[in-house]
């Protein structure tokens, strides 16, 4: 099945992109810039992109991003320290993000002739993020197939939707994913902070996989004490 991955260059979306390049068509991988802190991690869906042989694309949402401010990823306000579980992490929510860029994704695969759109939200991300649970990519999907009628069938595909972090570097694994080329932390720096959510949970999983971290982290051993 010819597939567009939605890829950020963050491990989740890369362990997919691996993933669908095994057991599918990969067609191409499909970054946003949607105003976020840094770009750093597209830079790493490039490199992804390269290494697969496919088709790399970046759509500039930006202006659109500008106009959801008040999240940690998008405005001048803080990343918080500490478990990506905590209600503290609601902060870097960016309202309707995933409802947006899949809209463009399925509009770019139907003119393309795909078959499906994969992108990789997981388990995890239920309790933060509205638009990454299951009932929203039921209800995305079916919006989907009732927007492109009969002129395009564009499936979902959300392998990762259902299950862990941990899960996710075990998949990862299996596909040989080169986890050191992918970029997780929300604050951007020379290397992976470490304390951020996206930090804690990323090295959590590893730790939980039974599967070697190479990420070089600011501050390794910070995510015991939170989690």
């Amino acid at each position: 099945m010819k597939t567009l991955v939605v890829c950020s260059g963050g491990l989740d979306s890369i362990s997919l992109a691996y993933k669908v390049a095994a057991e599918r068509t990969l067609t191409a991988l499909l970054s946003f810039d949607y105003g976020q802190r840094h770009r750093k991690e597209v830079d790493f869906a490039a490199l992804c992109a390269k290494k697969l042989g496919v088709r790399h694309d970046i759509i500039d949402i930006s202006g659109v991003g500008r106009a959801l401010g008040g999240s940690a990823l998008t405005d001048d306000v803080a990343v918080p320290d500490g478990h990506y579980a905590e209600e503290t992490m609601k902060i870097t929510v960016v309202p309707n993000r995933n409802a947006i860029m899949l809209s463009i994704a399925f509009g770019i695969a139907a003119a393309r002739g795909d078959e499906a759109v994969a992108a990789a939200m997981h388990g995890g991300d239920h309790f933060i993020y509205p638009d990454c649970r299951p009932d929203f990519v039921t209800a995305f999907a079916a919006m989907e197939e009732k927007s492109l009628g009969e002129d395009a069938s564009v499936a979902l595909y959300t392998p990762f939707v259902h299950i862990s972090k941990a899960d996710i570097v075990t998949e990862g694994a299996h596909h040989n994913t080169p986890f050191i080329e992918t970029w997780s932390c929300y604050k951007g720096g020379e290397q992976h902070c470490g304390r951020c959510g996206t930090c804690v949970e990323r090295r959590e999983a590893f730790h939980l996989a039974r599967i070697p971290d190479p990420t070089a982290y600011a501050d390794p051993d910070f995510w015991k004490g939170v989690v």
